[in-house]
This record gives C-alpha cells, structure tokens and sequence, in this order.
C-alpha cells in the first residue's frame, strides 16, 4: 500500500462526539478544515477508523471526516437494540451540517453507501460528488425472491432471531490475535498489517482480559420495516451530483449497469476492481486510490 504513509498527512485524526436523536456519537476529524469536506462512511459492523488508509492518503487535500455509525465503533448503542434506516441518515444529515457549510463529498461503503446514496437524495444540493462502494443493496432479482415470502412471515423471522440474539453469550476472544484471526477469516484479502489495524481499533478489551467487538450483535437483524428496497430507485433519481459506484469482481454484489440499477442515476459511473471483494478498497487499496482521486 504505497499510499498509506503520506508524510504530509498528519499521523493520526482526533476525536469528536456529537448528538443525535438523543445518542451520543463518534467521528474522527483529519483536519485542514479549509480544504473541502469529504465524509467517510463504513459499512455494517465496521468502524470510523477502517478508513485510515483512505483518510490519510486524502487529508492533505480535504477536510477529511469519518464516522463511526451508531451501534458501532465508539457511539453509543441504541437502548433498544433497533437500527433503523431512517436513524442512520438523520445521523448523517446531522454530521454534514455540524462539519460544513458548504458541498461536501460522500464516500460510503456497503452500508455507508447505502446511507450516503438516500441522503443524496433527500439533500442533492448538499453533495458535490459521492463514491458508493458497493452500496445499492440487493439486486432486483434478490429482492424479487425476498418480496415473494409474506410480510408477516418476515416479521416473526425477525422476532425469532432477535430472541435466539438475546440468549446466545457475546463471543470473545482471548488474545487479540485470535482476534485478528477472525478478521482475516471473514476477509481473506486482507494484509496481516490490515487485519491487525481494523481488528485493534475495532474491539474492546474486558475486564478477565478477553476481547470483543465493538459493534452491537443486535446489529445483525435488521428491522423488518428496513429489510426491502424497493423504493432506492426514487432517492437514485433525485441525486444530482456525480456519482462513482465501484464494484469489486469477487464480491457477492450484482452489477449495476447489468440488473438495470445504474440507469436510474442522473450521472453515474461504475468502476470494477479485479481481485477485490466487498471490502474492495482495501483489497485493492491503490487501485481503489487511483479511481478515487481521478473523479475527484
């Protein structure tokens, strides 16, 4: 990752905490606060800070600010265990408006970019330019198959997996290299220096010295309410801004410009990343980096 150490860069972003809908959370500022706001987003059960990479090859040309989602990283959990779509980006419209005045550019991944892309469309004025990494959510077919079983049915499947949630212990680990071991299962792209940076900044150590992630296990189960998306279309087509959708060729994502989605953005352009999974701008950082710094 030739673009990681930037000595320019500052080493390391400070932490700031601001409230929404009653919830304290967290984000990281990389500072040069007059260059302009760009907004890093992660994805489900990730962090603020699995955007180092990113962050500090940017900061020494954008105010640079990355946000741990709530339930995750360092904000605060939700007291009733819920996440819900429409909480996500009332959370994000709070930050851009706490951080800049002016456009801000948006980069979001999976989950991120899912929340970045309805903001867009609920605020086009307020974006000047936004990356989705692979943030459409599921194909037209995969939500044709969803859409066949019954509301209710979902619901109750809902039910029944947040209670078998709420009996299952928390799973620790007891080293942070086993840890880092799990990172690695769940993403075999990743560097032993990767692996061993998100898993660092993405636990907390207990009092028996064993670790645990950050994020919350009700994270797991969305809300049934959230669990269909068939109405991204109408946020897609309200977006004004130029937008980047990137794709990696081993990730379990659909393409967009082939199941249709990619034709409901005013100016939209995807780019494919060989050798790259989900977490494609950290399996192909420089590549990724490229791309990134071309559209922008």
């Amino acid at each position: 990752m030739s673009e990681h150490a930037d000595p320019i860069a500052p080493l390391s972003p400070t932490s700031h905490f601001f409230t929404s809908l009653r919830t304290r959370l967290h984000y990281v500022d990389w500072g040069n606060r007059s260059a302009p706001t760009l907004i890093l987003v992660h994805g489900a059960l990730d962090h603020a800070r699995s955007w180092d990479w990113t962050a500090r090859a940017l900061a020494r040309d954008f105010h640079v600010v990355a946000l741990d989602l709530r339930g995750h990283g360092d904000s605060a959990w939700s007291a009733a265990g819920t996440y819900s779509m429409a909480d996500f980006v009332y959370d994000l419209a709070q930050l851009v408006d706490l951080v800049s005045r002016d456009k801000v550019i948006l980069v979001g991944h999976s989950l991120g970019g899912s929340i970045a892309l309805r903001y867009a469309g609920l605020f086009p004025d307020r974006i000047d330019r936004l990356i989705a990494i692979e943030g459409l959510g599921l194909s037209p077919d995969a939500l044709q198959e969803k859409a066949a079983h019954p509301a209710p049915d979902r619901w109750r499947e809902w039910i029944e997996r947040r209670r078998a949630s709420a009996r299952k212990p928390s799973r620790n680990y007891p080293t942070l290299e086993a840890a880092v071991a799990r990172m690695r299962e769940r993403n075999d792209h990743l560097s032993g220096e990767q692996a061993l940076h998100l898993t660092a900044h993405g636990v907390n150590r207990n009092e028996d010295g064993s670790y645990e992630w950050k994020f919350d296990p009700y994270l797991r189960h969305f809300p049934p309410q959230d669990m269909t998306d068939h109405d991204l279309p109408d946020f897609w087509e309200r977006i004004i801004c130029p937008v980047l959708l990137c794709l990696g060729l081993d990730s379990w994502a659909s393409n967009p410009v082939e199941d249709g989605r990619a034709a409901y953005f005013q100016d939209a352009r995807l780019v494919e990343f060989a050798d790259a999974g989900h977490w494609l701008h950290h399996d192909q950082f420089d590549s990724f980096m490229r791309e990134l710094r071309a559209f922008l």
